[in-house]
């Protein structure tokens, strides 16, 4: 809601610009947005004039919380003994807290050589010393209060047939280990 008052009485627009170079426009003291989308979220300008004296602009931010979506994963051929790492990045809001498994085995920070590096919306999974029993497929999870998903990574060695577009992106998973993975998460709380 955005109130202006004055002589003579003000115009009152609302706008809102989007990175993709949208704008939106609505007239009166009230904007409502039904089924709002994360490509609404931004700043929106309350803009009051009467062109009697200069406008009044005040902003508010909108945020609009979703449940992570995967944008990426990455794995390139590692060698026996080499350091090999494992990316996955989420969008997601609020930001996704991320997990990963190999098999239905959770993977934790700091043990059997590897290391979970979390930066924003990307995770890493660092092998220092790749062995034998390190190839193989891993699962990336990541999820928020909205939601959760998961994505296939295959950590390989060089010269291994490997389909670079086989990484496969999933909104549910594996029952036993969504369940899992969301009892771990709730007991967070």
């Amino acid at each position: 809601m955005c109130l202006g008052i004055g002589r003579p009485e003000p115009t009152i627009m609302w706008r809102h610009s989007t990175s993709k170079g949208h704008s939106f426009m609505s007239e009166g003291e009230y904007v409502e947005i039904t089924a709002i989308t994360k490509e609404q979220s931004g700043v929106y300008e309350c803009s009051t004039t009467n062109d009697i004296s200069a406008p009044d602009i005040r902003t508010v931010q909108v945020t609009v919380n979703y449940p992570p979506f995967i944008l990426d994963v990455r794995s390139t051929g590692t060698p026996v003994g080499q350091k090999g790492i494992l990316q996955c990045e989420a969008s997601a809001v609020p930001l996704a807290d991320f997990a990963w498994y190999k098999e239905d085995r959770r993977l934790l920070n700091g043990l059997n050589g590897v290391k979970i590096e979390n930066k924003g919306k990307q995770s890493m999974l660092i092998f220092f010393n790749v062995s034998e029993e390190d190839y193989g497929n891993y699962t990336c999870v990541a999820m928020n209060t909205m939601g959760i998903t998961n994505a296939s990574i295959i950590l390989y060695g060089p010269g291994a047939v490997h389909d670079v577009n086989s990484a496969v992106l999933s909104p549910r998973g594996s029952p036993c280990l969504l369940l899992t993975v969301i009892l771990s998460y709730l007991l967070k709380f």
